[in-house]
């Protein structure tokens, strides 16, 4: 389970993250729903360690993201907005490389790989180098990386962007099935087909703010919208109401 509680960060004179508080459950699936610019990277940065709040708290199962980094990395698996791949090893030795940095080695490696090669589908591409890959063969590659050392909590950052329909029908299937084995999966969209196909419950972001929070039904019935994307403008279009 993933708390967060009054997050904020400045950079600057920008405050990328204002206020932002929610939670995440174990066997749900939270959507980070917001326009570009909203906060949704910087707030999926601080609860993967990569920088740390100005103020406010998050945990991932209890630990604090900010006083215990190393045991949350631990339990997290993260595909970043920057896949980053070493265009010169092959699929297979990425992953590998992931296991071994979290303590994964022999047969037990061996056998998490083979998995993940099944799971994704990555037969046919697990033995070669990365340089080349399309869109959908490295976003295959970052998220067996990302789950090579079984985390119960997984954070993706705008999972399908630039994928084409089958990649992103098969990333959509791992969501899914991540779901249905307990795993507490945040991702960032401003995608609202995605959210609305994939996710329990929606956090809308704007601003740096949560300004709504809840399922679909309930999103529609606050603003009284017949779809999920009538609801998100109408949501954003008082946020910034409010504002000017």
């Amino acid at each position: 389970m993933i708390d967060v509680k009054h997050l904020h960060k400045r950079f600057g004179q920008v405050t990328a993250v204002e206020d932002v508080t929610f939670r995440a459950e174990d066997g749900v699936v939270t959507g980070l729903l917001g326009p570009n610019g909203a906060g949704k990277t910087t707030t999926l940065r601080m609860l993967y360690t990569l920088i740390r709040p100005d103020r406010g708290q998050a945990t991932v199962d209890g630990l604090d993201v900010a006083e215990r980094p190393l045991e949350v990395r631990q339990a997290i698996g993260v595909l970043p907005d920057a896949r980053g791949l070493y265009p010169r090893l092959t699929a297979r030795e990425h992953v590998r490389y992931a296991g071994e940095l979290h303590g994964l080695s022999g047969a037990a490696l061996d056998q998490r790989i083979g998995e993940l090669v099944e799971l994704l589908d990555m037969k046919e591409i697990a033995d070669r180098r990365t340089e080349g890959f399309s869109q959908g063969e490295r976003m295959k590659v970052a998220l067996a990386r990302a789950l090579v050392h079984g985390p119960r909590n997984v954070l993706l950052d705008e999972p399908t962007n630039g994928l084409d329909v089958m990649s992103t029908r098969a990333v959509r299937t791992l969501i899914q099935r991540l779901r249905e084995r307990g795993h507490c999966i945040v991702f960032s969209s401003h995608v609202m087909q995605e959210v609305a196909a994939l996710c329990d419950r929606i956090v809308v972001v704007a601003r740096g703010r949560v300004v709504a929070d809840g399922t679909a039904d309930e999103l529609r019935a606050r603003t009284g919208k017949d779809s999920l994307e009538e609801a998100f403008v109408t949501v954003i279009g008082s946020e910034q109401g409010l504002m000017q």
